[in-house]
């Protein structure tokens, strides 16, 4: 298949710029495998599709503020770092505007000495490996001090509530990007799917910049994937072989939950541990574990995109777009959603 097969014409004003109060207010296109049959709903109304039995497999990783602005020790020039991922101890990955100031051995200060960076290396994709120091040695409590979220290019107006880009249930700090598709459940809506029977499992997938990146080759099948770290839990993993042995359904939300699955399941069975992914699914990928998936409206010509095609079918995946956008729903991270079951 070629990258051009996944793209659709979107209106400017379906990318959604803000957050819809409360959560689980947004739009829901339920898309129905058996009966090709789509129904227009509420994020509220998911508990309609989810039965007694049923589990949920969410992502529980939180977006780290991770997008600082600085300057460069010996010239003053100002500087904006995002990173990336904690490589190990001090070093991170980390993607640096403009990357010309920062070759290696360049010194950076942010939050008036409350951070401190030294570029020593560089990645084959331009990003910078730096050794990262800071008062108290507790990067995440500088980041809370002087980051900000980093949000999509797309999303042009200012987040007032910074917990708006992170799930209710985030918890593992470790995302540059938000495991959006969760962003529509609250506490509420969550403790009545329980009431209902539904099992909730939890995940960590941390995610990278590397899943929305554009696909850059015409053959799909020659997209690399970022490595991203993942960790199934033991009592996830004993839920799923439980809901499966008992014949219910395994359903993920979002496709970094999906991809942590079916990673896992690749090498035999569903089991827990932890450990890098770079799997990348598109048309033609045989699920070894999923039933349903939860989603929001991805990007033309995206990874993510191609991860619904192959769970749904690619046409009745792109006719489902037209649709959307024929219906007016609101796009990407802070659109609206689908369940495909």
């Amino acid at each position: 298949m070629k990258t051009s097969d996944f793209f659709y014409n979107l209106p400017e004003n379906l990318i959604a710029q803000t957050p819809l109060e409360p959560r689980d207010s947004s739009r829901l296109m339920v898309l129905h495998r058996d009966s090709d049959a789509i129904e227009h709903r509420h994020f509220y109304d998911v508990i309609d599709y989810l039965d007694e039995g049923d589990t949920l497999i969410v992502n529980d990783s939180r977006v780290i503020p991770a997008r600082i602005y600085g300057t460069k020790d010996d010239t003053g020039a100002k500087i904006e770092f995002l990173l990336l991922r904690q490589i190990d101890g001090s070093r991170w990955e980390t993607l640096v505007k403009p990357g010309r100031k920062a070759k290696i051995g360049a010194c950076f200060t942010f939050g008036g000495g409350l951070l401190k960076a030294k570029v020593i290396d560089v990645t084959d994709d331009g990003n910078r490996i730096v050794d990262l120091s800071c008062e108290g040695n507790n990067v995440y409590a500088a980041l809370d001090k002087i980051g900000q979220m980093p949000l999509p290019p797309y999303i042009t107006q200012k987040l007032e509530d910074q917990e708006r880009y992170q799930t209710v249930y985030s918890h593992e700090l470790g995302s540059a990007a938000a495991p959006t598709a969760g962003l529509h459940f609250t506490n509420e809506l969550l403790d009545k799917i329980k009431a209902k029977g539904v099992n909730i499992g939890y995940v960590t997938l941390h995610v990278g910049l590397g899943t929305f990146r554009p696909v850059k080759v015409d053959d799909v099948t020659k997209h690399k994937m970022h490595s991203e770290h993942f960790e199934v839990p033991a009592e996830t993993a004993e839920l799923i072989k439980t809901t499966k042995a008992a014949g219910k359904r395994v359903i993920a939300v979002g496709t970094t939950s999906c991809r942590t699955l079916e990673s896992v399941a690749a090498q035999g069975e569903i089991r827990a541990c932890d450990g890098f992914t770079d799997i990348f699914i598109y048309p033609g990928f045989e699920f070894k574990v999923l039933d349903g998936l939860i989603t929001n409206f991805h990007l033309p010509e995206s990874t993510l995109i191609m991860l619904v095609s192959a769970f749904y079918g690619y046409d009745k995946t792109m006719k489902a777009y037209e649709t959307a956008v024929r219906e007016e729903y609101r796009f990407f991270s802070f659109g609206d959603a689908m369940i495909i079951l």
